[in-house]
């Protein structure tokens, strides 16, 4: 439907600021990766505590996408986004606030909720306006929110003063600007009735797209699952093998989202079978890579291992939403993008909290990187044996 309305931006400002939206999302969920080191010297927690504080955003984040990822079908996209950025920004005001383990603990869970409310509805609300380049955008800001998030909050720790405030405060300011943008761009859908139907979680699907759903959710899983990885445990691996600066514990994380976003834009034209593809054989090269660094305490084959494991990442989420949204109605994208998204943050949260437990109580942090690179190659393979048997079963 055509979205031009008096006082309103135009579609392309109105994509432009969408996008931007999720990578402010995405840029406040990984702002406090480098600071988990200064957290856990300042509170004295265990490596246990740190990736159950990563791990519980994305918990929150699931929560919310079962029971509110549907809504914005319903009410319109404007109504959803406002409430996600006021939560949003309650998680910072706690961010800035926080003073312990609990405070902490918190703020994520608050932050998962807000963003569990938003990415369905922005998603969607970018393919209401143009599906091809709404698709690009879907593929392209999660990797530049990430990435920049995690830099520009180790930037800020490193150089500047109030290092557990300063990045949360700006990401505030950027977040009320933007809500003046929400403000000022048009509804993309009409509203219909069921919203309280909605919802109740529900993970009924579409029957056309049920298929290909379960031929993605091996790579969805396992290129976050990466994102997981890279989060809660890369600053720690990354003072292990060399380098203890805060910044280049930021830095493993921006690698593998930069690499990410730029293998979306290069490859924005290849059919969804190639991206696929790339994606699953990076992200196993990728992990073999990181492992034999790991291993060799090798600095410049941990951060080539952590690029090439981006190009994975990129191409693996990339085909996905390629494989899976163009066969999707208007009025179910919100809860379609809301389901992928379920998969996305399972694989964020689930293996870092067991990986966690097992750097106390297995054998460390080494082997426990060894044993989590060897499960997102086996997520990879058993990826790219659904592929083949799906193109096998495909007519023609």
């Amino acid at each position: 439907m055509g979205i031009a309305q008096r006082g309103r931006l135009s579609p392309n400002l109105t994509l432009l600021l969408l996008a931007s939206l999720l990578v402010s999302f995405l840029a406040s969920s990984a702002a406090p990766t480098p600071l988990y080191g200064t957290y856990q010297t300042n509170w004295h927690f265990s490596p246990i505590t740190t990736t159950v504080v990563f791990a519980i955003y994305a918990v929150a984040v699931l929560a919310t996408l079962l029971t509110f990822g549907k809504l914005s079908d319903h009410v319109g996209r404007r109504p959803v986004l406002f409430v996600a950025i006021a939560v949003q920004m309650i998680s910072l005001v706690i961010f800035i606030f926080a003073n312990g383990v609990p405070t902490l603990l918190a703020a994520r869970i608050v932050q998962g909720l807000a963003a569990g409310a938003a990415t369905g509805a922005i998603g969607a609300a970018m393919l209401d306006i143009n599906r091809a380049r709404g698709t690009l955008a879907n593929s392209i800001a999660p990797g530049i929110g990430t990435g920049g998030g995690a830099l520009l909050s180790a930037l800020l720790v490193q150089f500047l003063p109030a290092p557990t405030r300063l990045v949360y405060v700006v990401l505030l300011v950027i977040l009320l600007i933007q809500c003046v943008g929400v403000a000022l761009m048009p509804e993309t859908i009409s509203p219909t009735k069921g919203a309280l139907q909605s919802l109740r979680p529900d993970v009924k699907l579409p029957r056309n797209v049920r298929g290909p759903i379960l031929v993605v959710a091996p790579v969805l899983f396992a290129a976050w699952s990466l994102a997981g990885f890279f989060g809660s445990l890369g600053p720690a691996l990354v003072r292990a093998i060399g380098p203890t600066s805060i910044v280049f514990g930021g830095v493993a994380l921006f690698v593998l989202a930069g690499i990410s976003s730029i293998t979306v834009l290069v490859m924005r034209n290849a059919p969804a079978r190639t991206l696929m593809l790339t994606g699953i054989a990076a992200l196993i090269v990728g992990m073999v890579v990181t492992m034999v660094s790991i291993n060799t305490d090798s600095v410049g084959l941990f951060f080539l291992g952590v690029a090439i494991s981006g190009i994975g990442f990129g191409g693996g989420f990339q085909g996905s939403l390629k494989t899976v949204m163009p066969l999707v109605e208007a009025h179910e994208r919100a809860s379609v993008f809301s389901l992928l998204y379920i998969v996305c943050y399972a694989g964020l949260g689930l293996p870092a909290v067991v990986a966690g437990f097992l750097v106390v109580y297995g054998g460390g942090l080494p082997r426990t990187a060894d044993e989590y690179t060897i499960g997102v190659i086996v997520l990879a393979a058993i990826a790219l044996l659904g592929l083949r048997g799906a193109t096998r079963r495909a007519p023609g």
